[in-house]
């Protein structure tokens, strides 16, 4: 009995689990174009708790501190070519969407001077996004994040619901679509 007890709350608990992610805006649908490299997961994933440096040294933070709205969180690097072609995008994507229900996080990842950081975003015209750092490459490696750049998205709950290798179109009417699909959501329609 016991054992039988135990197997309905299982069941019950996946169930809700699934439901609650079956209630999640269908973004696969969205993808077009570079959007089609967007891969989205069948379940939520959890995402690392590493820490990682906030800009201008004002400390330690983890992907847990933005929960509460949906994260495009972008691991990038100053010598990362395809990631001075996006981070403009990136840049206007946040102008243009960021807010209670949605924002875009920038984490430069590895060897990446404060300066360097600070010229490259100048350079690109980048006015609207964070100066974020992984020095050590501790987040980058627990989410597996090998190569650059790689885009990956987080549902309120903190959990990684899609992944994008590469660069992308991100001031594209998907990548639009997608953003908007995901803020209606969240804001109740």
């Amino acid at each position: 009995m016991r054992n039988f007890v135990f197997g309905l709350m299982y069941t019950a608990l996946l169930a809700g689990a699934n439901a609650a992610w079956a209630a999640s805006p269908d973004i696969a649908s969205l993808r077009d174009g570079d959007m089609k490299k967007l891969v989205v997961h069948e379940a939520p994933q959890a995402a690392s708790d590493a820490p990682f440096n906030l800009a201008d040294d004002a400390g330690t933070a983890t992907l847990a501190d933005w929960q509460g709205k949906y994260v495009l969180v972008n691991f990038w690097a100053t010598w990362c070519a395809p990631c001075r072609k996006e981070m403009p995008q990136l840049d206007a994507l946040q102008k243009e969407f960021g807010g209670d229900h949605f924002e875009v996080l920038t984490i430069a990842t590895g060897r990446n001077s404060p300066k360097g950081i600070e010229k490259f975003f100048a350079e690109a015209g980048v006015e609207n996004l964070p100066r974020h750092q992984d020095p050590r490459q501790a987040l980058a490696s627990q989410m597996g994040i090998f190569g650059l750049p790689i885009t990956v998205i987080l549902d309120p709950e903190g959990r990684e619901i899609a992944r994008l290798r590469g660069d992308a179109e991100w001031n594209s009417e998907s990548a639009k679509a997608i953003v908007k699909a995901l803020i209606e959501s969240r804001a109740g329609g």
